[in-house]
């Protein structure tokens, strides 16, 4: 069976190597990367099974990652961590985090939090299409066979 994949999206490259290694040792495959821009890039690129980010990061925060993230596929798994206040962890999770921890983090939480999401539903990625519609998009009526008045037919 094919690992699953994690991307780990952190500044601090001695936090994302001790991370990297901690999953890798349990049996994951994991990408890297530096930043949100990177992370965002590496996920359309290769879209992971989970992506763990740190909130407060240069260039893209983790929130913003978030959104974006969401707006790729709505039903993303993300892992929220951050060493600053409890309001910004309650932030991520609202906008879209399925978890959240707050650092420094306890590894064998992060290993259960990881199995725990890893364990839901395999992800289908070919069906996670942008979730975005263009604003002037209508949808063209459907040949469904009733008549003018009636109610379509349901499923």
């Amino acid at each position: 069976m094919k690992p699953a994949t994690i991307l780990i999206i952190e500044d601090h490259a001695a936090v994302r190597a001790l991370l990297a290694r901690v999953l890798e040792d349990a049996g994951y495959q994991v990408w890297e990367a530096a930043n949100g821009r990177e992370g965002l890039e590496r996920f359309r690129a290769h879209p992971v099974d989970l992506v763990i980010t740190d909130l407060e990061m240069p260039e893209m925060n983790g929130i913003e990652v978030i959104v974006e993230l969401t707006r790729l596929c709505v039903d993303v798994r993300v892992i929220a961590m951050s060493g600053l206040s409890g309001d910004e962890l309650q932030q991520a999770r609202l906008i879209g985090a399925r978890r959240t921890l707050p650092k420094p983090l306890d590894l064998q939480a992060l290993l259960q939090v990881v199995q725990s999401e890893l364990q839901q539903a395999p992800r289908e990625w070919e069906a996670c299409a942008p979730t975005m519609v263009a604003q002037d998009a209508t949808v063209p009526p459907r040949s469904s066979g009733t008549h003018e008045g009636a109610s379509p037919p349901l499923g």
